[in-house]
């Protein structure tokens, strides 16, 4: 299987809005078509994607998708709703997404998700690894976060990335009043953090980089 791994497009939110609401069900409000296209144009903040070609997929998947799309398209007037016309239905499948803000030495992640079908292939992690090269690219000195305190799959990998725990926002989740603990990297530049980080990259290339292909480079992600 081969995926791509891109900036956010226009085109990408109505599956970006599918994989939010299926990563995070709880969560209230959830974004909208309006909210995501807005993010996208805003200069502090950077959304990607992890994709495949739509050809890769069965023909029964296509025609399901395509019966979806029809259904969303001429369900909602998009004009009251949404302000303008949703794209056309994207000739790719987007299975993870990951955003981020930079303010001022602080990359701080907003959003990391994976569609459950992906799930446990290396699709997180390659994110968070996008991310902590983009911030690095963009002069970040370090990556934040929060976390859900029954997350435990979440912080388990931000561990793996040597993310610290430096506190915890009370009942910060609106839906159910749950603790996020606050998570932070050491300094990006710092030796003992490169050193890992290079390492846990290379790991990742070796157990999964064959299924990631035509990559951009930096200077296109950014």
């Amino acid at each position: 299987m081969n995926y791509i791994i891109r900036r956010m497009q226009d085109r990408d939110i109505p599956q970006a809005l599918e994989i939010d609401r299926e990563a995070f069900p709880t969560q209230w409000p959830h974004p909208t078509y309006a909210s995501i296209k807005q993010e996208l144009r805003n200069r502090l903040a950077r959304y990607l994607v992890i994709a495949k070609p739509r050809e890769l997929e069965t023909p029964k998947q296509k025609t399901d998708n395509k019966s979806f799309w029809e259904w969303l398209i001429h369900l909602f007037d998009h004009d009251r709703f949404f302000g303008e016309e949703l794209p056309p239905p994207p000739k790719e499948h987007i299975i993870g997404i990951a955003g981020f803000w930079v303010m001022v030495d602080e990359a701080h992640i907003t959003t990391l998700a994976v569609r459950n079908a992906y799930r446990r292939q290396g699709i997180g992690e390659r994110l968070l690894i996008a991310i902590v090269e983009m911030a690095a690219e963009l002069k970040a000195d370090v990556v934040t976060l929060e976390v859900r305190v029954s997350n435990k799959q979440a912080q388990a990998l931000y561990n793996k990335y040597s993310f610290q725990i430096v506190g915890t926002r009370r009942a910060y989740y609106t839906d159910n009043g749950e603790d996020a603990i606050l998570m932070t990297t050491d300094s990006l530049t710092s030796i003992a953090f490169q050193s890992h980080f290079q390492q846990l990259m290379q790991a990742h290339q070796m157990r999964w980089g064959e299924h990631y292909v035509n990559e951009a480079s930096h200077v296109t992600l950014l």
